[in-house]
Formats: structure tokens, C-alpha cells, sequence
């Protein structure tokens, strides 16, 4: 029979000239009707799916010969999109709002590229198909209007409003949030059509404001029954008689321990370490054998590959696989019998692995331990706690010995280690944020974490040289546009990337870097600025090596409750093991089929997972400090924008000054220097820079916070062209400076663009500035529970990292723009694009597009349409009147 992926390549073979359907019978010389049948089965499959193209005479070829590019769109609140090619050597495209069609965030299109420039990098395009649709449902606040109403969406990227027509109403009203299913999507200017199939409550309802995330991204919350059915076919206890027919090595007699959080239930990894006679020391991993319980083609197993990964939000954790599985038979509980798959290491005085063993086995662990009083037995901070294990404090002390040596080792070959401020958000019984606490990264979590990386390479070596199908965790080496900027960027500091050969940099280089800034008060921005240039570390077939862990081989192994990926090679692992070394021929062929789209749906999960994770953690900050509104803060600039600077508070809280709130004097943004230079008192602010700031206001709507300065005095009359309205959320009071008589007041955008003005159903919101930190560019890394709790890629922060991102789009294509563009991406704030040092040029960006006017300051000009220059009242915060003003006698 002919597979997909032989009748491709023949299709993109250079010789190919388009065939019909007969032509290609022939040439596969295809004879028997069964196998007929299912080649035009193929052929209409491929050509649905956007893969192979049927041209006006009935002629099947592959996109990219007919100058089309296949990928998924992704959106920006602005209008615009990239997409990103399904090919990973091509350049992204970019696509301006009048060349979507109808096509919305997350769709695969095709795309026909309409223009290059004059290096071939940027292209710019226009969609001629929609092959998929991402979205079929959209959350937002209903907005009644008699006899129609509009959905408002809570996703930015989403910048037109649903209509809802009356009888598609489901019983709502205003003001409730609802989740609606797109009916029809938008034409032309018309907008899409949607009908209410959810109710979720009124927006100030307590839960509502999770559960409108939890549907946002679409997360799956209860389990089908037939899922629920097949976990309770799972045992609760293993028999002894089981345990003697699987010819597993018994472990049982050994000293091996769990170490996770207080809070944990699922413990999916064990450990145990000892000094052998000739000196060297053998490290034992051992993991839940997951893959035992829920087999390939089950139900549980179709239902974890959906789920991808577990998704852990402030509140609650939804699972990918049930309680009774991830809780009980699969979790490592103190002292029962568990299946489990384990690597054993012996390491010798230098570090490296001198023998090493991949086995199924048994095990019963000795204690359940917690990384706080793992961490107070090890620096004897209580006696009681040191007294109760006193059996087990040499086995710390040694597994210590070695985490130490593991890391300095890995330190020494050059893996990146970004030591981000995590937090965590405390909440009530009610869901409402009461506190947030720093994450402690003590010598427990660092023992863990050295333990599984360690496991992670070896696991991932073996099974490479064996050549059976796979799944690596890879971190590609950065963008060289991307790190050439962020080069030129930390030279303004007066630091330098050494040990650059040709365009290559060691992954060592940057490490150097991170510790000679260590403890400096612009850290945290280099450290967030380097993540922002590297890439994501992403789930892949082929291994390529990780770049932040400076690591050849890498995969993840060590999760296989909550990580899909892990539960595959798991099963790969114990066939191998149980073929003898190697796979059967056929079944070699069906994984090695199976592996690419496995990862791609675990790497597009776990973004799915971490945006999240991201909107509720930054939603809840937002709560906390609601009632915080007038309070006084000390904090730190944390980023400089042309629209004003973020400032991070101790509790890791950011907030937002804007240049409209900064009244002392005009700021101009100083892109080279990432600094705001005061026009008339050469006031300077700095990345780093300590501020004390009130809280201002926070808008729960787009989860953002706006601060300003404390003892910042008003400009001088003579100075004040027209006043200053303030800085405003969303556009609202948002003044442009400008306009009226010396010492007037100007007036206040009000709202910018209230009502339902034309088209979209709603007139322009002040933009969110997209979602997600970086998109394509962060390395992932150990955050909280995915990176494995544990900083399984060590190459990245994931979401303790400030959300700031160097640009748009994959990186690929030339798109990404230099520092400048230091902008946040997981918040409601304006990109600020248009901003500049005071110069009243059109602003274009590289392909055209007009984004704004030359020295705009406030981000509500972004949005607002150009009126006229000239005197008068400014209205609507126009952005281009803004920085026209007297200059002083």
C-alpha cells in the first residue's frame, strides 16, 4: 500500500509535473480495487488537510511547487499575523489584516507570498485557504442590545466582536461571561456570527474569572465515562504472583526515597544513591511505569494524547490522567510495591558515566520525603526533623556530594542555568488571591533536578545509538539575528559575548555572561532579554542536541504521569527491553510514523498548557492588589518601553508607569540605551533602577496594573502645553499632550472608541499586545511541575520569567525586531511600536505598514484613528498631535 510519506516525496521530487489521479495509479501501479480504494482515500485525506493541492484540471501537487506555503496562523491584536511555516527551514510570512480572508488565530492556512524583500528574508503573503479552523468557540462578556447582542472576546488576538442574533441568546445577560460557538465566520467586513452554548456566570462571580480561562484555551475538565470505566479496571494493590511473572529486577531491598512538595500526590520519581567499593557512585532513577496501566490505542491513552500534559493553574490541577491512576497504582507511595522503569548510573571522580543500565524493576520506597525537610536535615535546621530520619541523613549527605558535583560539571561544559524568581499565588477556599510567595530553589529541589537531568541524557543517549523511534526534547541553537541584538544590547551595560567562532556562540559564552552579572542590578533584565533570544525548547523525532543545556542527547523521561512524551518512550523502552535490544520490523516502521506527529501535539499542548497557566497566574496578581489601590511600594524598573516602564514589586507583582502618568517632565525613549532621558531635566531611568511607586489603578478586565510615581511633581506651567489627561487603561482618559491654549487643559480621550461603532460590532479596544512570553523564542525550561518541578531543560524560565519578548512571529524571516521592541507580550499593554525619541516621521514598519505616529508616548494612540493636526482640543488621545508642541523662547 502507499503511504503519505512516499507519495509526498515523490510529489516534491523536482522532476514532478502535477499528475491526475489515473496518472499516478499508473505510476504506482496500483492494480487490485482495494488498494485503488484506498490510494483515492489517501489522496482526498491529504488534499483536506492542506498537505497536497487539486489545481482546475484535476491535477494533485504539493503547495510549496505552486508557490504556496502550508503553516499556522498565528494573530496578533493588532489585526496583523505571521505564519509559521510547517517547514522549519522557511522563513516566517507576514500577513497584513486585509489579507486574512476570514482567518482567525491558530488556523492552518495556506498562504501564497506576495512579496519579498530585497535579501529574500521578510516575505509577506496572503491567505488564499483555510485548511483548519482553531477555533470553534470563543469566552467573553455578553453585551445585550436589544435585539441583537455581541460576545467580547477574551482573547485580544480575537480583535472583532461575535454577533449573537436574538434566538441564539441561551437565556443571557449583559454582563455575564459566556462561552459562544462560531455559527459562521467573519466575511469581508462583516463579523463573526456566534450562538451561546454556555453560560459561565457574571463576570464578578467568584470561579467565573478561572473557569473563563479554563475555557478560553479549551481544557478538558472531567473524563469521558468510557476513560473513567477503564481506570477503574486498574488495580489498587500489586500482586506478588504479577510481580514473579513480569521477570522484573526486584529493588525493594534498597534505601530509595521520594522527594516532591508538601501539596504533591502524584510522585512519579524515586531515588537512591551509594558509594560503591572502587569509589565511584551509583545513582538509581526509578519512574512510575505508567505505560504498564494505560496501554497503547485505550481509551486512557487516546485521552492523554489529547490532554498532552497535565496544566497546573493557581487553583486547581487538571490532570491528564485520572485519580485513581495518577494518585494511586502509578504514584510512588511510601512503602507499597510499585512497577517502575529505572536507570541506574555509576559516575565516577570526574563526573562522567562510566556504566549504566535501563531496566524494568520493583520498588518500595522507604519514606516519602519533602524537599523542606530534605533541605532542613542538610543545613541542621531542626533537630527533631534530622532525629526522625537520622537513618537516612548519610543517604542525603551523599546524594548532596554528588548534585553538587553533577551541576558543577554541567556548568563546566557550558549549559545556560537562568535563576529566575519564581512565586506562587495563595488563594482561599473562594478562589481569591490572598498572598504570593517566592518559589525557594534550596539544595533539595537542585538534588532533584541534577538527578533527573542526568537521567534524561542517559536515557536519551542509549536509545539513540540503538536507533528505535523516539521522542528528544531539543533546544535549537538561537536565532543569530536575535542573539546579534541581544549582543548589541548588553554592550550598552558594558558587557561582552566572548568565545564567538564565526556566527556560532558557545552555549559557555552566555553562561560566563549570566555570572558576571550576577547579583548586579541589571540581572534580571539581561537574564530575561538572553531567554527572550534563544529559542523554545520543543518535543521532536530526531535528536539535535539542547543548547541550553549544552547537551547532545535529551529527552524526557522522568514524568510519564503528567507529560505525555515520557509516557511513549516508556513504552518504547519496555518493548525494546522485552525484544531483546531491539524492535520488531514492523513495528520499527509504524513508531518511526507515529513520533514526528506525537511531538508536535505534545509541543502544542504544553504552549496550550503554559499560556494557561500564565493568564491566571497574572490574573490572580491583579486581584491581590485590587485592594491595593493608593498603596506606596518600593520596586524595580524591570523594562523600558516607548511607552513608559514597568516596575516589578518584591512580591514579583509588575505594574506599568506610563510616559502620560510621568508629569516632571517630557521623557523620550533612548532605544540604544534602553533608558527614558527627561527632555528638560536630563532625568534618567534605567533597567534596575530602584523607584518607590503608588499603585494607581488595576483593571481586572485585560489583568493589568498601572502604578505611578510617588513625589513626582507636576511640569512646569510654562512648560504644559495643554495639560496632561493622565494615563488611562484601555484608552480610557488617556490625554494627548497637545492641542488647547498654554496651560489649558487638553481633554481626555474618555474611552476611545465606547460603542459599537462600525463594522466589528465594537470600536477599538486599547490593544492587548498578544499572549504568551515570546512566543517561539523562550527556551522552556523548569517551571513549577512541567519542566518537572524540577527545571527538567535548564535552558529557560518559562513562566517565572518576565513576560517581555524581543518580537513577533517564530523568529524566523528577519521579523524579530532589536531591543526596542522590549515589550510585553502576556499582558493588555500596548507594543508601542510607533514610539521613538520625538520624531515626528511617519513611522512604517520594515514591509510598509503604517504602525504609528512618530513620538507617541501613550499607548492609546496606537488604536485611536489619525485626526488632524493642528490646534484645538485633542480628542481621543490622538497620538500624532502628541508630541507637537511650542518649543520653549
Amino acid at each position: 500500500m502507499i503511504t503519505e510519506t512516499e507519495l509526498l516525496a515523490f510529489m516534491r521530487e523536482t522532476a514532478y509535473k502535477p499528475m491526475t489521479y489515473q496518472e499516478l495509479e499508473e505510476h504506482f501501479q496500483i492494480t487490485d480495487a482495494a488498494g485503488f480504494k484506498e490510494f483515492l482515500k489517501l489522496l482526498n485525506q491529504l488534499e483536506q488537510a492542506g498537505k497536497i493541492l487539486l489545481t482546475r484540471s484535476n491535477r494533485y501537487g504539493v503547495p510549496e511547487r505552486m508557490d504556496l506555503v502550508r503553516g499556522r496562523l498565528q494573530a496578533h491584536a493588532k489585526g496583523f499575523a505571521f505564519l509559521i511555516p510547517d517547514d522549519r527551514e522557511h522563513p516566517d510570512v507576514y500577513v497584513h489584516a486585509n489579507d486574512l480572508k476570514s482567518a482567525m488565530n491558530g488556523d492552518i492556512v495556506l498562504v501564497r507570498v506576495s512579496s519579498k524583500s530585497a535579501g529574500g528574508g521578510k516575505l509577506e503573503g496572503e491567505v488564499v485557504r483555510i485548511v483548519n479552523r482553531a477555533i470553534t468557540q470563543v469566552v467573553g462578556v455578553f453585551q445585550h442590545n436589544e435585539t441583537y447582542g455581541f460576545v467580547i472576546p477574551d482573547d485580544k488576538r480575537i480583535n472583532r466582536d461575535i454577533f449573537v442574533a436574538q434566538e441564539n441568546f441561551g437565556g443571557a445577560v449583559d454582563g455575564e461571561k459566556v462561552v459562544a460557538r462560531i455559527v459562521n465566520y467573519p466575511e469581508g467586513r462583516s463579523a463573526a456570527e456566534g450562538a451561546i452554548i454556555e453560560i459561565l456566570g457574571h463576570k464578578d462571580d467568584p470561579g467565573v474569572d478561572i473557569l473563563s480561562i479554563i475555557r478560553k484555551h479549551q481544557l478538558p475538565e472531567a473524563f469521558p465515562d468510557e476513560v473513567m470505566a477503564e481506570a477503574q479496571e486498574a488495580p489498587d494493590v500489586i500482586a506478588e504472583e504479577e510481580i514473579a511473572k513480569q521477570g522484573r529486577r526486584d529493588l525493594r531491598n534498597k534505601v530509595i526515597v521520594t522527594i516532591d512538595g508538601e501539596d504533591a500526590k502524584d510522585l512519579d520519581d524515586a531515588v537512591n544513591v551509594e558509594r560503591l567499593p572502587n569509589g565511584h557512585i551509583q545513582l538509581g532513577v526509578h519512574i512510575a511505569d505508567v505505560g504498564y496501566y494505560v496501554r497503547e490505542g485505550s481509551k486512557l491513552d487516546q485521552e492523554a494524547y489529547n490532554r498532552g500534559c497535565s496544566v497546573y493553574l493557581v487553583d486547581r490541577v487538571i490532570p491528564m490522567l485520572p485519580h485513581r491512576l495518577s494518585n494511586g497504582i502509578c504514584s510512588l507511595n511510601p512503602k507499597v510495591d510499585r512497577f517502575t522503569l529505572s536507570c541506574e548510573m555509576e559516575f565516577d571522580e570526574q563526573m562522567k558515566v562510566v556504566k549504566h543500565d535501563v531496566f524494568t524493576s520493583v520498588i518500595r520506597t522507604t519514606e516519602r520525603m519533602t524537599y523542606t525537610n530534605v533541605r532542613k536535615i542538610l543545613q541542621q535546621e531542626d533537630p527533631e526533623v534530622t532525629e526522625r530520619y537520622s537513618h537516612l541523613t548519610d543517604t542525603f549527605e551523599l546524594m548532596r556530594e554528588l548534585a553538587l558535583k553533577l551541576r558543577g560539571n554541567r556548568m563546566r561544559r557550558g549549559a545556560v542555568d537562568f535563576d529566575f524568581e519564581e512565586s506562587k499565588v495563595i488563594v482561599d477556599e473562594n478562589g481569591k488571591a490572598v498572598d504570593i510567595v517566592k518559589r525557594e530553589r534550596s539544595i533539595a529541589e537542585q538534588i532533584i533536578e541534577e538527578f533527573m537531568l542526568a537521567a534524561n541524557e542517559t536515557v536519551a543517549e542509549h536509545f539513540h545509538w540503538l536507533k528505535v523511534p523516539f521522542i528528544y526534547r531539543i533546544h535549537e541553537d538561537p536565532d543569530q539575528e536575535k542573539l546579534m541584538n541581544f549582543m548589541a544590547f548588553v554592550s550598552n551595560f558594558g558587557y561582552a559575548v566572548k568565545g564567538g567562532k564565526g556566527n556560532k556562540i558557545h552555549p559557555r559564552a552566555l553562561q560566563t555572561l549570566l555570572e558576571d552579572i550576577q547579583g548586579t542590578k541589571e540581572q534580571t533584565v539581561i537574564s530575561t532579554m538572553m531567554l527572550r533570544s534563544m529559542k523554545q525548547a520543543k518535543y521532536d523525532a530526531e535528536s539535535t542536541g539542547h543548547f541550553g543545556l549544552a547537551a547532545e542527547f535529551y529527552t524526557h523521561f522522568t514524568s510519564p504521569i503528567r507529560r505525555y512524551p515520557d509516557l511513549v518512550i516508556h513504552r518504547v523502552i519496555r518493548e525494546v527491553i522485552e525484544h531483546g535490544g531491539a524492535l520488531p520490523e514492523a513495528r520499527q516502521e509504524y513508531l518511526a510514523s507515529r513520533m514526528q506527529e506525537i511531538a508536535q501535539q505534545s509541543s502544542e499542548r504544553e504552549r496550550v498548557a503554559v499560556d494557561a497557566e500564565r493568564d491566571t497566574e497574572q490574573l490572580k496578581k491583579a486581584e491581590f492588589m485590587l485592594d491595593k489601590v493608593g498603596e506606596e511600594f518600593p520596586g524595580i524598573i524591570s523594562s523600558v518601553t516607548s511607552f513608559g516602564m514597568f516596575i516589578e514589586l518584591e512580591n514579583t507583582v509588575e505594574g506599568l508607569i506610563r510616559l502620560s502618568a510621568m508629569t516632571d517632565d517630557y521623557y523620550h525613549f533612548h532605544e540604544q540605551h534602553m533608558a527614558l532621558i527627561g527632555e528638560r531635566t536630563s532625568k534618567i531611568y534605567r533597567i534596575g533602577d530602584e523607584v518607590k511607586i503608588r499603585v494607581a489603578r488595576v483593571n481586572m478586565d485585560d489583568h493589568t496594573i498601572d502604578f505611578e510615581m510617588v513625589d513626582m511633581k507636576p511640569r512646569r506651567r510654562e512648560d504644559s502645553n495643554g495639560g496632561n489627561g493622565g494615563g488611562g487603561f484601555n484608552g480610557a482618559a488617556g490625554a494627548g499632550r497637545g492641542g488647547g491654549k498654554r496651560g489649558g487643559s487638553g481633554k481626555g480621550g474618555g474611552k476611545v472608541g465606547a460603542g459599537k461603532a462600525g463594522w466589528s460590532g465594537k470600536a477599538g479596544k486599547g490593544g492587548a499586545a498578544g499572549t504568551g512570553a515570546g512566543i517561539g523564542e523562550a527556551a522552556s525550561a523548569g517551571r513549577g511541575k512541567r519542566g518537572g518541578g524540577r527545571r527538567s531543560d535548564a535552558a529557560g524560565g518559562g513562566s517565572a520569567a518576565p513576560a517581555m519578548s524581543f518580537g513577533f512571529g517564530s523568529g524566523k524571516g528577519g521579523y524579530a525586531p532589536g531591543p526596542a521592541a522590549l515589550s510585553r507580550d502576556s499582558g493588555s499593554y500596548r507594543s508601542g511600536e510607533g514610539g521613538g525619541s520625538g520624531s515626528r516621521r511617519k513611522k512604517t514598519s520594515a514591509s510598509g505598514i503604517f504602525t504609528g505616529g512618530g513620538g507617541s508616548t501613550d499607548e492609546s494612540t496606537a488604536s485611536s484613528p489619525r485626526k488632524k493636526r493642528g490646534g484645538g482640543k485633542s480628542k481621543g488621545g490622538n497620538g500624532t498631535a502628541a508630541f507637537v508642541r511650542k518649543k520653549k523662547k
